[in-house]
C-alpha cells in the first residue's frame, strides 16, 4: 500500500496570534501566582583548588589559579587540572584528544624512556583504540594487534612492513580485487614479484618457496568470493621451512569459527568493518600476531598514518560484544541457505564450505567450527538473468560488503568487477552469473522466502 506524503500545513496569521496572546496570558498568571523571592547572595566559600598531578610544578597551577581573561578560561578552565581520572563506567570512553601532555620534563623523559606508560600523539596512540586491539589480540589468541583506518591499510601496511625491496610473495587466485590490485599493480615498483597459485595446490606453493626468496604467504581463508580454504598448518610448516611468514586474512570466518594463529600462521588480517564492528556502520582494519612482526608494522603505520578514529574503535569494540552471538545465528542461516538453494532447479551451483559438494570442505571441517555467513552460487541463466534474480529480491540490501546485522545482496561481475569487461572477468574466473549472499541476522525462513519468490521470477 503506497503511503501519500502530506505537506505540514503553514499555521495562519490568525493561528500565530492566537498562540501570542495564549502565551501572555500564561506569562500573566505566572507572574501573579508566583510569589516574590529575596535576593539572597551566596556565601562567600573559597574553592579548593583540584588535585593535580604530583609532579605539577607550583609555576603552572598558580599561573592558572591567576587566570582572569574569558577566553583562557574559555580553553582550560575545568580541564587543566580538573579532568576527571574515569575507571569505574561500564562502557569505553571515546578519546578524541589528538595530543596528549606531560606534567614536565621529568615526566617526558620517563615515557621516552619507557618507565612510565602514556601517550604523546593520535597517530601513535590512543586509549580507546588501544583497548580494541586488546581485545581483538585477546580474541586470536594474539600476542598483539595493531587496528588501522580500514582492512586494506591492514593488509598493505603489512606488506610493506615485512616484504623487503626485491622480496617475493606467494597469495592465491581467489582473493578481494583490492588485495589483487596492490600485488600486482603496486609492490612490482619496489621490485617484490608475486606468485599466484590455486588455493588448494601446495605443490605450486613447494615450487616458490623453492625458486624465489618468498617472504611472505598472504591467502584469506575462506577466500573471496568463492569461499574456498586454505591448509593452514601444511602451508605453515611449508613456509616456516624456508623463513617465510604467513599471514591469513580472517574476515570471513572471524576469530569465532577459526584461529589461524593456533593452526600455525603468523598474523591474522580483518576487516574489522565486516564482522567484527558488524552494523555497516564503520570502516576499520586489525593485523595482530607476533609481537615483534606487529611492532614492524606499527612503526611503518606511524609513518604512513592510516590511524583508526577514536570514535570507529569504539563501534568495533562495542560491535565485538555481540560477535559471537551473531556470527552462530549467521553460520546456521548461511548452512540452511547453501542446502536448499544447492536443491533449487534454478540455482546452478552453490560455493559454500559447509556443503560436501565444495571443494575444500573436509579442509574446512578441519579448521573451523562454523563455515561462515557468506553464501555465493551461480544463477541458471546469463548476466542479465541474474540481475533480474537480484533485483526481485526484496529483503537484503544490494550492496558490496558483508558480515553486518543487514542481509547483503550483490552481482559481482556488475557491483565489484564491472569495470574489467567480461573477457577481465572471464581471466581471474569471475562468473556473469555470479552472486553472492551475506546472510544478516533475520529469521531464516523470511530469508529464505525472499530467494524463493525472487528465483520464481526469473
Amino acid at each position: 500500500m503506497q503511503v501519500q506524503a502530506v505537506a505540514a500545513k503553514p499555521h495562519s496569521a490568525g493561528c500565530r496570534a492566537h498562540y501570542r496572546r495564549r502565551r501572555r496570558r500564561q506569562s500573566a498568571v505566572t507572574a501573579i501566582a508566583a510569589p516574590e523571592r529575596p535576593v539572597v547572595p551566596p556565601p562567600e566559600k573559597r574553592i579548593p583548588p583540584p588535585e593535580v598531578h604530583s609532579s605539577e610544578s607550583a609555576r603552572q597551577q598558580n599561573a592558572m589559579t591567576n587566570v582572569q581573561r574569558l577566553a583562557t578560561k574559555a580553553v582550560h578552565s575545568g580541564e587543566r587540572h580538573g579532568r576527571p581520572k574515569i575507571h569505574d563506567t561500564c562502557t569505553t570512553p571515546i578519546v578524541t584528544s589528538s595530543t596528549f601532555t606531560f606534567a614536565d620534563t621529568a615526566e617526558l623523559v620517563e615515557y621516552q624512556e619507557k618507565r612510565q606508560h602514556s601517550w604523546e600523539y593520535g597517530r601513535y596512540g590512543n586509549p580507546t583504540t588501544r583497548v580494541l586491539e586488546e581485545k581483538i589480540a585477546a580474541l586470536e589468541g594474539a600476542e598483539d594487534c595493531v587496528v588501522s583506518a580500514c582492512g586494506m591499510a591492514s593488509a598493505t601496511t603489512m606488506l610493506l612492513a615485512l616484504v623487503p625491496a626485491g622480496g617475493h610473495i606467494v597469495t592465491t587466485t581467489d582473493c578481494y580485487r583490492r588485495t589483487r590490485q596492490f600485488i600486482q599493480q603496486f609492490l612490482p615498483k619496489m621490485g617484490i614479484g608475486a606468485t599466484v597459485i590455486d588455493p588448494s595446490d601446495l605443490g605450486a606453493l613447494e615450487d616458490a618457496l623453492e625458486r624465489y626468496p618468498v617472504s611472505l604467504f598472504f591467502s584469506e581463508n575462506p577466500t573471496n568470493p568463492y569461499m574456498r580454504c586454505v591448509d593452514v598448518p601444511r602451508i605453515a610448516q611449508l613456509c616456516h621451512q624456508k623463513g617465510a611468514i604467513v599471514a591469513i586474512d580472517s574476515t570471513f570466518a572471524t576469530p569465532v569459527n577459526t584461529q589461524p594463529l593456533a593452526l600455525g600462521a603468523d598474523l591474522v588480517v580483518h576487516s574489522a568493518t565486516k564482522y567484527l564492528g558488524g552494523h555497516n556502520d564503520v570502516l576499520a582494519g586489525a593485523l595482530c600476531g607476533r609481537e615483534e612482526l606487529i611492532w614492524l608494522v606499527r612503526e611503518l603505520q606511524k609513518v604512513i598514518g592510516a590511524t583508526l578514529d577514536p570514535q570507529a574503535a569504539y563501534l568495533c569494540i562495542r560491535g565485538i560484544k555481540t560477535l559471537a552471538l551473531r556470527v552462530k545465528q549467521q553460520n546456521e542461516t548461511a548452512l540452511t541457505l547453501a542446502q536448499r538453494l544447492e536443491a533449487h532447479p534454478k540455482v546452478r551451483r552453490v560455493y559454500y564450505p559447509g556443503l560436501a559438494s565444495h571443494p575444500d570442505h573436509e579442509i574446512a571441517k578441519q579448521q573451523m567450527s562454523g563455515f561462515g555467513g557468506v553464501v555465493s552460487f551461480e544463477i541458471e541463466g546469463d548476466r542479465q538473468k541474474t540481475s533480474q534474480f537480484v533485483d526481485a529480491a526484496c529483503l537484503p540490501y544490494m550492496g558490496p560488503s558483508l558480515g553486518g546485522t543487514e542481509s547483503l545482496i550483490g552481482q559481482p561481475a556488475v557491483m565489484t568487477y564491472f569495470d574489467l569487461g567480461q573477457a577481465g572477468r572471464e581471466a581471474i574466473g569471475i562468473g556473469e552469473n555470479l552472486v553472492r549472499y551475506s546472510c544478516g541476522v533475520e529469521d531464516v525462513e523470511d530469508l529464505w522466502a525472499d530467494l524463493e519468490q525472487a528465483l520464481a521470477r526469473i
